[in-house]
């Protein structure tokens, strides 16, 4: 029987592109529940960081169509970060496993299909990480790798090229929540979750 699936997808500012990006993940999602890899109740949950512009407004009105969306506002601007972990929150006791992603749609959506074959093969934890960096600037990729060895070596492993595209579990959503951590940087603190991953 197929589960329910959440995107949590955090915005700040995103009046330009959210009604493009509500066409494309209200078809991606229509097409994962036509193919019962999800089930009917799965949603797209956008979080409203406390945007200065007509985000929410975006937001309500979207709800208001269609079911398939709905919305959190937060008081104020919080953070990436604490965004995503708060749609999560939001989301875990609704869903047998989230995926978040960036309002802007820069990770494949496409993706999102091998993701969930990964989770139904027994994953908690799926990272999607960029396959080539080949088209960034090369101050970028001397830059990016350099963040990642100035990390090993202060003691924190990261999971090469990945950001914030990621599913998880029901399971490893109420481990995550256990934390107490308050400058939070989800990248780094999820792996410490220690369940299976891919």
């Amino acid at each position: 029987m197929p589960e329910t699936l959440f995107l949590v997808i955090p915005c700040y500012n995103e009046e330009d592109i959210l009604p493009g990006t509500a066409r494309e993940l209200d078809k991606k999602v229509r097409d994962l529940i036509n193919n019962k890899s999800v089930s009917e109740n799965s949603r797209v949950l956008f979080v409203n960081d406390g945007s200065k512009d007509r985000t929410w407004d975006i937001i309500k009105q979207l709800h208001g169509e269609n079911d398939l969306f709905s919305g959190i506002n937060l008081a104020h601007n919080s953070g990436e970060q604490n965004a995503y972990l708060a749609g999560m929150m939001t989301a875990k006791d609704k869903a047998d496993f989230v995926i978040t992603m960036d309002a802007d749609l820069q990770d494949d959506i496409h993706a999102i299909d091998e993701m969930i074959a990964k989770y139904y093969e027994g994953n908690d934890i799926v990272y999607g990480v960029r396959a080539s960096r080949e088209n960034e600037p090369v101050f970028i990729r001397a830059s990016t790798r350099a963040f990642y060895k100035l990390m090993r070596v202060l003691g924190t492993e990261l999971i090469p090229d990945h950001s914030q595209y990621r599913l998880m579990s029901r399971r490893a959503l109420d481990a995550l929540s256990l934390f107490e951590e308050r400058n939070l940087f989800l990248p780094a603190l999820i792996p410490l979750i220690g369940f299976k991953s891919a």
